[in-house]
């Protein structure tokens, strides 16, 4: 077994820099929207260089997370991060389409049916 592996609480505790949580409350769930603002700047952490650079295109949280190895709540940590620097927008993804009434749909189909 190494001394640093890639799950380990140390290797995490790094990365984050200790932090648990965003510096500023950022409303982040699994599925919320990340999209880079541009590419990532020189002297960038790596996990947020990997960020910016897998979020040209919309990608969820979970999806981040999947794509780095890392969990979530330390992925949550460095999109604070990022969110803080302007160098990412978070989105909520699209609702789903709301159906019309099934009342109204079935006065339609009457209506037409008595034409």
């Amino acid at each position: 077994m190494s001394d640093w592996e890639e799950t380990s609480p140390e290797r995490l505790y790094v990365i984050t820099g200790g932090r648990s949580g965003a510096s500023a409350p950022a409303e982040l769930d699994l599925v919320t929207l990340i999209v880079a603002r541009s590419g990532p700047k020189p002297g960038m952490q790596p996990e947020h260089t990997a960020i910016v650079r897998i979020c040209k295109a919309p990608l969820s949280v979970a999806e981040i997370s999947a794509y780095l190895r890392l969990p979530v709540s330390v992925v949550t940590v460095l999109l604070g991060d990022l969110l803080d620097q302007d160098r990412v927008i978070a989105r909520a993804p699209v609702p789903p389409a709301r159906l019309p009434d099934r009342a109204l749909i079935e006065a339609v189909i009457d209506g037409l049916q008595r034409l």
